[in-house]
């Protein structure tokens, strides 16, 4: 099946430098992809010069290299060790998926990197060559992860309920006051270059105070980055993908034109009752 961005661009290999402008859902980007304007796809030494400005390390202190992907050979298959040991991040030549990572190295630069730490000190754990729950739930995360923050508790307690409706239109002058919701997963990135319902992020949730409403986007990204990165190493946390919270994302007001009707709420296909869940928040 064709990518979204696949079908709206004309091919996974046609750019668009407006990019950054075709959703809304991209605001927490835009400051990384400022200098990725011009005519043609943006070459991997060109993105290494603004990760080498913006000094991104890894977890293990190494600067970020971006490098083409392994093509044979046991590096093939070790793509987080990879970057944890010798600092080198694949990436490919031309592609939106691979853009969004950088992208995202360089606007949540802590958290990536401890992402990328604590998938190699909990690998010892795969058997088989598979995956366990943890490093299922940090790559869940990595993909598709959104961040939700609120200075309203019962408006998490909504997400966490599967109240859309409620959350979305009873209480949406609330939410446009006093929730925020910031793409990190680089995949649910490259979805809003042409969004369709049914993209969902799957999201960890922080209260905060009003303070943080008054901060510059940058400072906001900043502040999040840290209290993620933190969370992200604690090993009680993202044990599981199911303390993960699904958020249908074009249910947030203004980044869907279609959302500003109430039917559109109606759509339980989308905006699911779901069960129970009991994500991660940090206070």
């Amino acid at each position: 099946m064709k990518s979204a961005a696949h079908r709206t661009l004309g091919g996974m290999d046609a750019w668009d430098p407006l990019f950054i402008d075709r959703s809304p859902m991209l605001a927490a980007l835009r400051a990384a992809a400022a200098g990725l304007c011009d005519a043609d796809w943006p070459s991997v030494a060109a993105l290494q010069s603004v990760v080498d400005r913006a000094a991104v390390r890894t977890g293990s202190g190494l600067a970020l290299r971006l490098l083409p992907p392994a093509r044979s050979g046991p590096d093939a298959g070790a793509y987080e060790r990879r970057v944890f040991e010798r600092g080198e991040l694949a990436v490919r030549e031309r592609n939106w998926h691979d853009l969004f990572n950088v992208l995202a190295w360089l606007t949540f630069p802590r958290a990536k990197a401890a992402l990328n730490a604590r998938h190699c000190a909990v690998s010892g754990n795969d058997r088989h060559g598979r995956r366990g729950p943890v490093r299922d739930a940090l790559t869940l995360f990595d993909e598709s992860g959104v961040i939700v923050v609120s200075v309203d508790a019962a408006l998490l307690q909504m997400i966490r309920d599967f109240q859309w409706r409620s959350l979305f239109w009873t209480h949406r002058a609330d939410v446009v006051r006093d929730l925020r919701c910031m793409l990190f997963g680089h995949a649910l990135c490259e979805k809003a270059l042409a969004p369709y319902r049914g993209i969902t992020g799957r999201g960890l949730l922080f209260a905060i105070d009003r303070d943080f409403l008054e901060l510059s986007l940058p400072e906001q990204l900043t502040h999040i980055d840290s209290r993620l990165a933190a969370q992200i190493a604690d090993p009680q946390a993202l044990l599981r993908t199911d303390q993960l919270a699904p958020v249908p994302v074009l249910g947030v007001p203004g980044w869907c034109a279609d959302n500003e009707d109430a039917a559109y709420y109606d759509d339980r296909t989308y905006f699911r009752p779901g069960r129970r869940v009991t994500p991660i928040e940090r206070a």
